[in-house]
């Protein structure tokens, strides 16, 4: 079946049969919990099925699975492990239009998105499988008496606690850097978006991965996702999420001195000079807020704009903002739908705390319904024009369709601009002079910078962030150093 006629059944029934509602602890979907939850559909903000809240049992059980599969793991060879991981790309196409609709009714996204999730998520694992046989060590010249080299060695059992907004795509980029580097797997994905990771981790065993090396325990992050970040047989945690929630999983894993890639929040600038073509900088404005309903880490949710150009890209930006039609992910929409009626209502308080202080809005700023049904959860596309550098627009995160406008006049403006919040994570460029261009690149502080373009790039290049946008790198090469231990040794050339 192609993924509309799944998406037509599912709009006429309002149920999606065949969903798994227990866990997927060593190799199986576990009987369902005797506590469950429901999930809802945001484009209709209506359940649709219910999944298992997992007690500690689960994630015990899961954990130990996991620990006993990794010892088996780290000796199968890198080649073997390279044939397995293409093979689980191939079954992420050949299922990709359930997989697709399944995000959708989960996160609320387009289906167009939803479709370069998946497509995404299965070429994270062909990357990493050409890795898997390439994690080599170098030597090292110690003189004529000592022979020394590094080997890289699995890290053993790791923790992945999967974010709601892009479900499938961030369990793919840690759970295929993981296997490619010899270790096992225990997920726990956000308690809003649980199926995906539950049928990928069926799709990895059909590939091939041996029984107990990926295991998905959903439940509550306050109780099952805190268990896996206290647990020391967890030996890398990976958690995107909130800033707040990040902290307090460090803190939690802390006293086993558990390594920690923390992927946490930002308030992204895109900086447009006086010399920059306005209707690029428009569609790239729009692109970086709007995708995904705004509910990304890396949006661009702060334009810095030179005055010289701010009538022209604010005039094109609000004109194209005041088109776009919200609704379903299902029915073909220009935009999704907002993930929960609680992240709704916090976008909600954050614009009208803004409207309170004069904020001066060109477009949106309240909830709506989809107009085809007169339900869902759904936000307009707003955009809040001349901002001050500490205005809580400009400083907090909303993680939503809301994009907050700044002015500059000098370079050292905007770069003070740009730097100005405690998020570093991403930042675009649109200039003209290439020589600004990269003074400008080289004084941002954060993880990734693209010129004229937004969101440039790809798996190949690492991503992660500065200040409180967290620590460590996902994808790319770099992706697997959380994932690998380096050791040295050296043996004496003495007779």
């Amino acid at each position: 079946m192609t993924a509309n006629t799944i998406a037509r059944d599912y709009l006429k029934t309002g149920s999606f049969p065949g969903l798994p509602d227990g866990h997927f602890i060593d190799g199986r979907t576990t009987p369902p919990s005797p506590k469950k939850m429901e999930s809802f559909d945001p484009g209709r903000a209506e359940a649709f099925a219910e999944f298992s809240l997992g007690e500690t049992s689960d994630m015990d059980r899961a954990i130990a699975s996991a620990e006993k599969a990794a010892a088996r793991w780290r000796q199968v060879s890198p080649g073997e492990r390279c044939t397995i991981l293409n093979n689980v790309a191939r079954l992420f196409r050949e299922n990709a239009d359930r997989l697709s609709v399944i995000e959708v009714i989960d996160s609320g996204k387009t289906l167009a998105e939803a479709q370069g999730d998946v497509q995404s998520s299965a070429r994270l694992f062909e990357f990493y499988a050409g890795a898997a046989d390439k994690l080599d060590g170098r030597s090292v010249n110690l003189g004529p008496d000592h022979t020394a080299f590094t080997v890289r060695e699995p890290v053993g059992v790791t923790g992945h606690i999967i974010p709601w907004n892009y479900p499938t795509s961030t369990f793919a980029r840690g759970v295929a850097p993981a296997l490619a580097a010899g270790c096992s797997v225990v997920a726990k994905p956000a308690e809003t978006t649980p199926f995906t990771a539950l049928i990928m981790a069926e799709l990895l065993c059909e590939a091939g991965v041996p029984e107990g090396l990926v295991n998905v325990v959903t439940g509550l992050g306050s109780d099952i996702g805190a268990q896996l970040a206290r647990d020391p047989r967890i030996k890398q945690l990976t958690f995107t999420g909130s800033v707040s929630t990040g902290i307090n999983v460090a803190q939690m894993a802390a006293p086993n001195v558990t390594r920690l890639t923390l992927e946490l929040g930002g308030k992204s600038p895109l900086i447009a000079f006086e010399d920059a073509d306005p209707e690029k900088v428009a569609d790239g404005s729009y692109w970086a807020i709007f995708s995904n309903s705004g509910q990304i880490c890396s949006a661009g949710s702060r334009l810095i704009l030179h005055k010289a150009i701010r009538d022209d890209v604010l005039a094109i930006l609000a004109e194209r903002a005041k088109s776009i039609r919200p609704g379903h992910g299902l029915s073909s929409p220009d935009m999704g739908a907002i993930n929960s009626d609680l992240h709704l209502s916090r976008i909600k308080a954050h614009v009208e705390a803004a409207k309170a202080r004069g904020a001066n809005l060109l477009t949106g700023g309240d909830v709506t319904v989809d107009a085809d049904t007169g339900k869902g959860w759904f936000f307009q596309p707003t955009v809040i024009a001349d901002l001050g550098p500490d205005d809580p627009a400009v400083q907090d995160e909303i993680f939503g369709p809301v994009l907050s406008v700044q002015n500059f006049e000098t370079e050292e403006e905007a770069v003070r601009l740009a730097n100005g919040t405690e998020f570093g994570l991403v930042a675009s460029v649109y200039t003209r002079d290439v020589g600004r261009a990269m003074r400008v690149a080289n004084a941002m502080d954060c993880g990734q910078v693209s010129v004229n373009d937004y969101w440039a790039g790809g798996l190949e290049l690492p991503f992660g962030g500065n200040k409180k946008s967290g620590y460590g790198r996902e994808k790319g090469w770099e992706g697997l150093d959380a994932y690998t231990k380096v050791k040295s040794i050296t043996i004496s050339n003495a007779s």
